[in-house]
């Protein structure tokens, strides 16, 4: 029989896991002895908080990452097809969005593995429910492009895009360029254009604020610096 691949989501930060993942999650996770996770260090840290029946030095984990090959995939599977239940970490918030995990969890679909999605917390959904944007309609962009000429072109897409569909346009940067993202979109976008900063979703310094372009740029510029931060627009 095949095992069942458990997406587990883990908090999105400094957290303990019990403050966002509720008791069923930590029921399913506990039992669980083969994971799937992006660092080895860190997984060990989140599973010790979250509690196991196995001891942690018993558990076997094995890494996917953005340097894991699509040929190494096939061999991560292998524990499902003997009979084993996996679970799939993300480092944090939902494995398999805006995270290597979907390349996997493709792969067991096309081979009928059963999938299971865990309730917790994703910092996309929490920042477009306390937005005020539209919530019926929206797209997530992932990363935009680095480069200055590329990132400025594709704003300009996404607003005229939000413009013509009424959408809410959600993406994400590296947290040490957030800063360079928020100059980009304030020197981009048209005034009436609505922009949400959401940084440190669900950790104590959790600011989540919606302003228009033309009321951004008289604000002392948000500290998103190095803070995990998901930007929204509605033109």
């Amino acid at each position: 029989m095949v095992g069942t691949l458990y997406l587990i989501p883990v908090p999105l930060g400094p957290t303990p896991p019990q403050d966002s993942l509720t008791a069923g999650v930590l029921a399913t996770i506990r039992p669980l002895t083969h994971f799937i996770v992006e660092q080895a260090k860190t997984a060990r840290a989140f599973l010790k908080a979250a509690g196991t029946d196995r001891p942690i030095q018993e558990l076997h984990l094995a890494e996917l990452n953005e340097h894991t090959k699509r040929e190494a995939l096939d061999n991560l599977l292998a524990p499902l097809r003997a009979g084993a239940d996996v679970g799939l970490l993300s480092e944090a918030g939902c494995p398999a969005v805006a995270d290597p995990g979907a390349n996997l969890v493709a792969l067991a679909q096309m081979e009928g593995i059963r999938v299971v999605p865990l309730i917790g917390p994703s910092s996309l959904l929490l920042a477009l429910m306390a937005s005020g944007l539209n919530g019926q309609r929206f797209a997530f962009q992932g990363y935009l492009p680095a480069k200055e000429a590329e990132r400025t072109k594709s704003l300009r897409d996404l607003e005229s895009e939000s413009r013509k569909r009424a959408q809410t346009q959600l993406f994400i940067e590296t947290p040490y360029r957030n800063r360079a993202m928020f100059d980009a979109i304030l020197a981009t976008c048209h005034p009436g254009t609505r922009l949400t900063i959401a940084t440190d979703l669900t950790l104590p310094g959790e600011s989540i604020r919606t302003l228009t372009i033309q009321q951004w740029k008289k604000q002392t510029p948000p500290d998103i610096e190095r803070r995990p931060t998901v930007f929204l627009l509605l033109a």
